[in-house]
């Protein structure tokens, strides 16, 4: 579970993103991120019993910073309003498909797989699925992982309009060969963050995720 402080302080930051308030608030920051880490590492303790690509992972090392880069952005305001932290083989920055989970005050969801992939990731993880559209299937229309995601998340804005490049329309796959990113994620509320259960919700999402992450993983190192 994650303390009542650690949200409120998400809360009145979105309210006062500037650094003269985050300075004179810098104690309850680290308050609040100390309380992140700690969570994110139980999970991390939970999960490499399922997991053991995970072993000996850092909680610190998987959280995002707080600054924002706004040097190519029209929103100046210098922080997240949020705590994120990417679990993954090889560490946070190692391009593969991975555990996430973010906690936002009413927008907090816990998830993963793979965010914007590099053109060569994205065509053969597209090819992967492509090849074997059966075992893909099996792993989407899984129990656990109905029961926890419904579905790998469509939004417009990872999907293709058209059909991509080296794929007919009729290609049984395609809704899935048009996605850009391929994650899957399941809401969680304030409320639950505050309950003793929360980080077995969280284990138990990440253990259904899992034959998605081997299956986009292989696609992309084999």
């Amino acid at each position: 579970m994650l303390e009542p402080q650690t949200l409120t302080f998400l809360k009145q930051l979105k309210k006062n993103n500037n650094k003269p308030w985050f300075d004179a608030h810098r104690a309850q920051y680290e308050a609040a991120r100390i309380d992140f880490q700690n969570f994110i590492q139980l999970v991390i303790d939970r999960l490499q019993q399922s997991d053991p690509s995970i072993t000996g992972t850092i909680a610190r090392n998987c959280m995002f910073r707080i600054n924002r880069d706004i040097r190519f952005s029209n929103d100046k305001t210098p922080y997240k309003t949020n705590f994120g932290a990417s679990i993954k083989t090889g560490g946070r920055k190692s391009g593969l498909a991975g555990y996430y989970f973010h906690l936002e005050p009413g927008s907090s969801f816990v998830g993963g797989g793979l965010w914007m992939p590099e053109a060569p990731a994205l065509k053969a993880v597209r090819q992967e699925i492509d090849y074997n559209w059966d075992e893909f299937q099996a792993i989407i229309k899984a129990k656990t992982f109905q029961k926890n995601f419904g579905d790998v998340y469509s939004a417009d804005e990872i999907r293709l309009s058209t059909v991509p490049k080296g794929y007919e329309k009729d290609n049984p796959a395609i809704e899935y060969l048009k996605l850009k990113s391929f994650i899957a994620e399941t809401s969680i509320t304030d409320e639950e963050l505050f309950t003793a259960s929360l980080h077995k919700k969280t284990v138990a999402a990440f253990e259904a995720l899992q034959p998605l992450l081997q299956f986009i993983n292989r696609a992309i190192t084999d």
